[in-house]
């Protein structure tokens, strides 16, 4: 069974930067809690034309454990206040998944 990635894109205006960073830096992480999570990075990219792009990215032990947490109570908590708020990115963030083919650690 071969691991999975699941990332979201999101581009950032300038002035909601620290405000963006903020809400994913000040939230409650639950993926921990979730079977088959391996580890999450929240990602700061490069600035082009006035936004910055920013990624999500985890890692899960297999695509199942992926659709499993996006069907338990723990994602449901943890998206609970999406669309709420101050809207923060230039549209909405792009999903990408990936299947893992190979991994080389040190």
């Amino acid at each position: 069974m071969s691991q999975y990635i699941a990332m979201n894109r999101f581009l950032v205006s300038h002035e909601n930067e620290e405000a963006f960073q903020k809400r994913w830096l000040e939230r409650e992480v639950l993926l921990k809690t979730v079977p088959g999570f391996i580890s999450f990075q929240f990602l700061q990219g490069p600035e082009k034309d006035g936004v910055r792009l920013y990624a999500s990215h985890t890692v899960w032990e297999s695509y199942d454990a992926f659709v499993g947490w996006t069907q338990s109570e723990q994602f449901r908590q943890a998206h609970a206040g999406a669309g709420q708020g101050r809207v923060l990115t230039a549209g909405p963030p792009v999903f990408e998944g990936f299947t893992v083919l190979q991994d080389v650690s040190a």
